[in-house]
């Protein structure tokens, strides 16, 4: 099976960018910032700096801060207002190698407010992320939050940067940590905790972990793509009962993933011989539509599978009365419900449906989840939502029962989005 693609990781990394720097314009007046007056020949020095800063000639103004830098015996306060300037320009000029070190200066002096030297501290996060310095990106972002940062949108580049970094046990936690919140609180969990988790369990070979994280990748944001990998995955699941095949092949139709030849076939097979050979037809016609019925080397055998389950259809057709007095005679509520869900599948939803509830109630069934699955599937296909829902939510079997039903519910609510 292969591994996820982190396809968040790309775009973090291009979309990353600085934290908002005050701009330094009138450096030399600044006093929100100055504790000590500047000496005039550094003043001007960063004044013209600031005015070609606001012209946007980021080279010019970066080597009038280089003469600032000249100016022998500076006081701390000078540095540091030379170093939030040079941090601007670097910032706009997108000169990462600058803004590391300035923020790097500016952060040891401490002389920020709470708030800004936050806003600091996300800055040299970002720019050593942007570097590949992935160990220090990910020790800042720690920082950030531990001394009171609080935009969460930053943890997923924290949490990429100790992947990336060799921490990816400390990443995991963090992951874990999120992702409990995030249910806990009832949220959609990002995407990116999603994938990361994915990989990471896929990784570790916790085929639960990763079906997990699969599934609400479908669920919460709608991705598609990987209803292969959580079907697929199921039929590994440790305990999966293979008399379930032709449900899964139902769901796989229902999705998209039945397309080739040998699909068609095995799904229409399984209907035959599970008893419901209307549906058999409905699906090879549906293969013939498709073209991967009725052509090439094997086009004869799929007609005497069409001609088989047209035989089958009317010879169940024709002992339908004798079916029914059976099945309600017999000492449990099997009969009824293979034969209720028959009904559904050949469009009959109000007397399939009926018959599933009266087996179901009769009782004394061996895979009474299989019936209950099949009813909440009839709902589903007769288009009672609510009921598909809360009798999907019954389905309790741990031999792959449960998942298909949890499966359905949230292939229900991606339909009638």
């Amino acid at each position: 099976m292969k591994q996820l693609r982190l396809s968040r990781l790309a775009v973090l990394v291009a979309a990353i960018g600085f934290a908002a720097v005050p701009e330094l314009s009138n450096i030399a007046a600044n006093t929100a910032y100055a504790e000590e007056a500047m000496r005039p020949e550094i003043g001007k020095l960063v004044q013209a700096a600031g005015e070609l800063f606001k012209s946007k000639k980021y080279k010019d103004a970066m080597s009038k801060l280089h003469d600032a830098d000249g100016v022998s015996g500076k006081t701390a306060n000078e540095s540091f207002t030379i170093e939030r300037m040079r941090l601007s320009i670097a910032s706009q000029s997108g000169d990462n190698d600058v803004v590391i070190r300035s923020a790097e200066a500016i952060i040891a002096a401490n002389k920020l407010s709470g708030k800004d030297q936050l806003v600091m501290i996300q800055t040299l996060a970002n720019a050593y992320y942007k570097a590949g310095n992935f160990p220090k990106a990910s020790a800042a972002y720690g920082r950030y939050f531990s001394e009171g940062g609080t935009d969460s949108s930053l943890r997923q580049y924290m949490i990429y940067a100790m992947s990336q970094g060799g921490d990816s046990s400390r990443a995991m936690k963090e992951v874990q940590a999120d992702l409990a919140a995030d249910e806990k609180a009832g949220r959609t969990p990002s995407l990116a905790n999603l994938e990361f988790y994915s990989n990471a369990a896929l990784k570790q070979k916790d085929m639960a972990g990763y079906s997990s994280a699969l599934e609400k990748m479908i669920a919460y944001h709608g991705k598609k793509e990987y209803w292969v990998n959580l079907l697929n995955n199921l039929e590994r699941k440790p305990g999966y009962a293979e008399r379930l095949n032709l449900d899964l092949f139902r769901l796989k139709l229902a999705v998209g993933q039945v397309t080739k030849t040998a699909d068609f076939m095995e799904l229409s097979k399984l209907a035959v011989l599970g008893g419901y050979p209307a549906e058999a037809l409905k699906i090879i016609d549906a293969g013939y539509k498709a073209g991967a019925l009725g052509s090439g080397a094997e086009a004869e055998r799929h007609n005497r599978l069409r001609d088989m389950a047209k035989k089958k259809l009317e010879e169940n057709t024709k002992a339908q009365a004798a079916n029914e007095a059976e099945a309600a005679k017999s000492a449990d509520g099997s009969a009824l419900a293979t034969l209720g869900y028959a009904y559904v599948t050949a469009g009959q939803f109000d007397k399939g449906i009926a018959m599933l509830e009266q087996g179901i109630s009769k009782g004394g069934m061996k895979f009474e989840d299989d019936a209950k699955l099949h009813l909440g599937m009839a709902y589903l296909q007769a288009g009672k939502k609510a009921n598909a829902i809360k009798t999907l939510k019954a389905v309790q079997g741990k031999d792959g029962t449960a998942d298909l039903a949890r499966y359905w519910i949230v292939y229900a609510n991606q339909t009638s989005k």
